[in-house]
Parts: C-alpha cells; sequence; structure tokens
C-alpha cells in the first residue's frame, strides 16, 4: 500500500494486469454478483435526468426494474446502487449481436445523447473505491469472472491502472494519475 494525497492505494494495480475481455466473458460483471453498481451520492441526480433519455434503449425487462424500484436503490445499510431484474441483471444492461453485456447508459452516450458515461464504478472497475472519513482506498477487485481479463492483460502487459487510466483520471484528477505513474515507474525498477 501506498499513499497519494487523501488515497491509499494498493500496489496490485500496478503490479497486476488487466484487460477486459468481452469475448470470453461476455460481460459477467454487469450480470453476476449480490448487488447493482456502487453509485455515488452525486450519480443519484445524473441517472434521474438521463433516464428519459436511456429509456429507449432498454430492454422491457430492465424498464419494468427501474419504474418498479427507481433509477437507483438505497440498501439497508445505507449504500446506493443501480436496480437490478430480479435479484441479477444491472437494470441498465443491454446485450449485443454477440448477446454480450453492454451498458445501455454507455451507449446512448456513444451515440452522443448525453454527456455522461456510466457510473464511475463501473468504468473504474475493475478497481473498486471504498470512501472513508479522512481517505479513500483505491484496491484491485480480484473475481474469477474475469479471469480471461487477466490472462489478456498479462499478455498484452497492460497493468490495471493503465487499463482504467481515463477512469482514474475522471475519479481523482490527471495530478493524482500522473502521481501514480511516477510510483508505478519507481515499483517497477
Amino acid at each position: 500500500m501506498f499513499q497519494l494525497g487523501k488515497t491509499i492505494i494498493s500496489e496490485d494495480i500496478i503490479e497486476k494486469d488487466f484487460v477486459c475481455n468481452l469475448s470470453a466473458c461476455k460481460g459477467a460483471c454487469c450480470i453476476d454478483g449480490e448487488a447493482g453498481a456502487p453509485l455515488e451520492e452525486s450519480e443519484i441526480q445524473k441517472l434521474n435526468d438521463v433516464y428519459p433519455i436511456v429509456k429507449p434503449y432498454l430492454r422491457s425487462k430492465g424498464i419494468e426494474a427501474i419504474e418498479q424500484q427507481g433509477t437507483y436503490i438505497k440498501t439497508s445499510n445505507g449504500e446506493l446502487e443501480t436496480p437490478l431484474i430480479n435479484g441479477a441483471d444491472c437494470a441498465y444492461v443491454i446485450f449485443d449481436e454477440n448477446d454480450t453485456a453492454m451498458c445501455a447508459i454507455e451507449e446512448a452516450y456513444n451515440q452522443g445523447e448525453i454527456d455522461w458515461k456510466k457510473p464511475i464504478s463501473c468504468h473504474l472497475y475493475p478497481v473498486r473505491v471504498q470512501n472513508y472519513t479522512e481517505f479513500s482506498a483505491v484496491n484491485y477487485h480480484k473475481w474469477e469472472i474475469c479471469d480471461d481479463a487477466c490472462v489478456l492483460g498479462k499478455e498484452l502487459q497492460v497493468p490495471v491502472y493503465k487499463f482504467v487510466k481515463e477512469a482514474l483520471i475522471r475519479k481523482f484528477g490527471e495530478d493524482w494519475y500522473l502521481e501514480l505513474e511516477k510510483v508505478a515507474a519507481t515499483l517497477n525498477k
């Protein structure tokens, strides 16, 4: 672990390799698991604002889940998450012609209809950020459904922090990322 400003970072994001391999996993991270994607308080209004634009991209099951549960849910322990369809798929999941899970929010973004790519937790994955009072913990989340992404990352020699560069800059800023690169260069010597 090392510290950058108000973040404590696991060395795994520098030492581990990762490149999403959607042809192998089919976007399983969006359809497996026990909870929706974690959301930040600041993203709640964004979800409400983009929902009417994203809605035409959604599957009927997703629309039904969102209209029953809301554009987001608050768990019993106060966590904010995207709603799920029958406790499985994220309500914002759509599928492409190869049955690969995609994000309807990101699709609307890619089509130029909205200016918000998707929740930051999704954009950062496999990096997870846990906020505490005095600092944020930045960790690599190892999940067996991403084993193919680890293999591809190793083949291509792309460490986690480079794979999620855009998302890390979006979350922490460019200066923070430049400092992270300096630490990575030192650790990789």
